[in-house]
């Protein structure tokens, strides 16, 4: 008899942009050959609850399995989960995921999370399934956290090479549902080529879920799945969403050659200074090869705050201006983030990244803007995170709290209601996005008109020009009627 385990992937994003949800994939291929999937996506189907319980009792499904981000995954998962719980008692309810990884003792103080796997999850995964189904201790299973007379955390698991394991399941799921259309192409998907990140940026969730590790596919792997992708769904374009997909050049250079001449427009992050020291040769590869745009971290406008962010020496600001001008030569985007507001001045912060910034535009003016606003993460030894805590940042000690919509707030680093960050120095950011977003529109909006880029550039020209950001409501206005895209709030 064949066992059906049930996985949920929790809303992400809004109606129509929906992306494959590839950590369930991931984990879900290590079991595919012996057990039945069912992939329910909360980003498809409006009512969840029903769903589960409908599909859990048809199938006498023992096992919910559940990826968790911080954000809008938490939010619709706490009372999704626990509606399930209260329907099936006796459906085990396994959480994994950036958020349970770092927040385990959270997820397992509430009532309706059973168990939290932390880290990569593949090889945990497929012990915890046939424990379940076929007998054994949890004690045995690594990466597990569980409660038993309190909460207990297991060893971690040995990581495991990712051309260790198996493609993932797509017969298993209706794939067409996933193909997008974007500045990459007409028929988008997407796709992990790793796992993990070798640094340790003192403001990322990665590092406590990878350890510094980065674990890739070989680019001949990549390129086979990119090659099957393209061949089954036809698509022409596709996004990497790895942590870091650039870390290895000699991979990068090797994958670029092996996809030219497919046709396939790409995107992938990656860090400035890794970036930076690619030579030329591995530039006109990818190129060549369909790059059309990377997702890079330029952090801040101040060098000082870079080093306290772990991202100094190397990738300092000349560094960042340096690549978006290299970058234009070769005609690929660059898409930078920033995080503005960092202890212990967040107000000087913004406004040397303000400036920054504009020195970016007018080095490049294609570069696309991201902006988030500081929002601690728990990682052990970080310099921001113990200044926050100085300042009396904590976190919530709940699911409820953490799903509440302030805290969604602060998880989409959108507006992190941290202790010294004033209204007003958010209300700055915010403006200045406005006004910047407005004269620069973003080269990637395939909807938006030229007139329409005109009338935005004409009515913020001389808020730019003059660097008067304050109170802009007529750009918002206009934004609300055009509905055009701005980076901060979709992105790839």
């Amino acid at each position: 008899m064949r066992h059906t385990v049930l996985l949920y992937n929790p809303r992400s994003t809004s109606p129509g942009k929906q992306r494959l949800p590839l950590s369930l994939l991931a984990v879900s291929s290590v079991i595919a050959e012996d057990y039945d999937l069912e992939f329910i996506d909360g980003n498809l189907i409006a009512d969840p609850v029903s769903h589960i319980i409908e599909r859990a009792r048809t199938t006498g499904a023992k096992l919910l399995a559940v990826t968790v981000m911080p954000g809008p995954q938490l939010r619709q998962a706490v009372p999704v989960c626990r509606a399930v719980k209260t329907a099936l008692p006796d459906l085990t309810i396994l959480w994994g995921g950036y958020f349970p990884t770092q927040h385990w003792e959270v997820a397992l103080r509430s009532d309706f999370v059973d168990y939290v796997i932390q880290g990569q999850g593949e090889p945990p995964f497929r012990k915890f399934v046939d424990m379940l189904h076929y007998g054994g201790s949890p004690a045995d299973v690594p990466s597990l956290a569980y409660k038993n007379g309190g909460i207990r955390v297991n060893p971690r698991a040995p990581y495991v090479p990712m051309d260790n394991l198996p493609w993932y399941p797509y017969d298993k799921l209706d794939v067409t549902a996933y193909v997008g259309h974007s500045y990459l192409g007409s028929r988008v998907l997407s796709h992990n080529t790793s796992f993990g990140c070798p640094f340790a940026c003192n403001f990322c969730a990665v590092v406590a879920l990878s350890s510094r590790r980065w674990l890739p596919e070989s680019a001949e792997r990549v390129a086979s799945i990119v090659s099957y992708l393209h061949d089954r769904w036809q698509i022409n374009g596709l996004e990497f969403h790895d942590m870091d997909f650039f870390v290895s050049e000699k991979r990068t250079a090797e994958f670029a050659e092996r996809i030219t001449g497919k046709g396939i427009s790409w995107w992938g992050l990656g860090r400035v200074d890794t970036l930076m020291s690619y030579s030329d040769n591995t530039w006109e590869k990818m190129k060549r090869s369909g790059a059309r745009m990377i997702f890079m971290g330029a952090e801040s406008g101040d060098d000082e705050t870079l080093k306290r962010m772990n991202k100094g020496g190397k990738s300092g600001t000349a560094m960042t201006l340096a690549l978006v001008e290299r970058m234009k030569y070769y005609g690929i985007v660059p898409e930078l983030s920033f995080v503005l507001g960092n202890p212990p001045d967040p107000a000087a912060d913004i406004e040397a990244t303000i400036t920054f910034i504009r020195q970016i535009k007018r080095v490049n003016p294609a570069t696309e803007l991201v902006l988030y606003i500081y929002t601690p993460v728990p990682q052990e030894g970080s310099i921001l995170m113990d200044e926050a805590v100085r300042l009396g940042f904590r976190f919530p000690e709940t699911l409820e709290a953490w799903a509440s919509p302030e805290w969604a707030k602060f998880s989409m680093r959108r507006d992190p209601g941290t202790p010294w960050f004033r209204d007003n120095v958010r209300r700055r950011v915010r403006d200045f996005e406005a006004v910047i977003n407005a004269y620069y529109p973003t080269v990637t909006d395939i909807r938006l008109q030229k007139h329409w880029r005109r009338l935005l550039q004409t009515l913020s020209g001389w808020r730019y020009r003059f660097e008067f950001y304050d109170w802009p409501y007529e750009l918002k206005a206009l934004q609300r009627l055009i509905h055009y895209r701005r980076p901060e709030t979709t992105g790839f």
